[in-house]
């Protein structure tokens, strides 16, 4: 039996391309760290597969996963929605009034009449049982260790309580439940007590503002001059309406929530003003305060570091 000889075998080729006398020119490793496999008359090239981590997970297409978890969060609670629900009941309110002096909008009027019924309606339901969060933060806010800011959140706090009492009467009484009830009676309770609400949380803001103005104008005497490097720091160096006016502007500019808290109380005043005869407004102006207000209770929901703490 013959032995067979063994014969070198170049990189890239085969043994038969080896015995046969043809010759290819070497084949270059492929890129990317592959290894070129003798196979015959074709090369195969080893590449590593790329896959993922045990731990990755893929993010799903669309809009950011952060901004919906924020959007869930915020329908998740009773506030949030009704703020939502706020939001429209006055934008069909205001969109109302701008409508109304045209003649062939007469069915959209009607049509938003109806949305912004709806929604008030539907606000009610969320407000069921607001009276006992309101019993509890008076018991909360009859603790705190000032003076007036126990007094004004107290205040407050049972004043809304009692609107709450009054708007869950009304409601009893639009379902039918309960038929002797002087709806227009208990109307104006619940807007005496929401208007008296307002002022206490305004006489909150106010005394806010002035503690600290006074602060930073106490900080302003006992500095000599203003710190060339703190562009933002305003200095009070005569009396009159000017000073005190870059000296609320700088207050407030400084404390957001401080500032959209009082935008939002006074927008708020608004409607019990008109229903009280006090001061007679449109429901244009209504519509556009209360849309501005409901914006402004959008972004403390949203943002709870936006609101304003006791």
């Amino acid at each position: 039996m013959a032995t067979a000889a063994l014969l070198p075998v170049r990189a890239g080729t085969s043994p038969a391309t080896e015995s046969s006398g043809l010759s290819f020119p070497p084949v270059p490793p492929p890129p990317g760290g592959g290894a070129a496999v003798p196979g015959g008359w074709g090369l195969a090239t080893l590449r590593p597969a790329s896959r993922p981590s045990p731990g990755t997970v893929r993010q799903p297409a669309g809009p950011h996963p952060r901004s919906m978890e924020a959007f869930v969060n915020f329908t998740n609670q009773t506030r949030g929605r009704d703020r939502l629900f706020r939001a429209t009941q006055y934008t069909c309110m205001l969109l109302s009034y701008l409508l109304e002096r045209k003649t062939d909008k007469g069915m959209v009027i009607v049509k938003l009449k109806e949305l912004e019924s709806s929604m008030r309606f539907g606000r009610k339901l969320f407000r069921l049982g607001n009276m006992v969060h309101a019993m509890v933060a008076v018991r909360r806010t009859s603790q705190l260790p000032d003076l007036v800011l126990r007094l004004c959140l107290t205040a407050s706090n049972f004043s809304r309580g009692l609107y709450f009492i009054c708007d869950t009467v009304l409601w009893v009484k639009s379902v039918g439940l309960i038929l002797d009830v002087d709806k227009q009676k208990w109307r104006n309770w619940a807007t005496k007590c929401y208007y008296y609400s307002l002022l206490m949380n305004l006489a909150r803001d106010v005394y806010e503002i002035s503690w600290r103005m006074e602060k930073v104008a106490h900080k302003e005497e006992n500095s000599s001059c203003c710190d060339e490097q703190d562009q933002d720091q305003i200095c009070i160096d005569s009396e009159g309406l000017q000073p005190f006016l870059l000296l609320l502007y700088d207050t407030l500019r400084k404390n957001p929530p401080l500032l959209l808290d009082t935008m939002k109380n006074l927008c708020d005043l608004s409607s019990p003003l008109d229903r009280l005869g006090i001061y007679k407004t449109n429901p244009g102006v209504i519509g556009f305060c209360g849309l501005l207000s409901s914006l402004v209770g959008i972004l403390t929901v949203a943002s709870p570091q936006m609101k304003l703490k006791h």
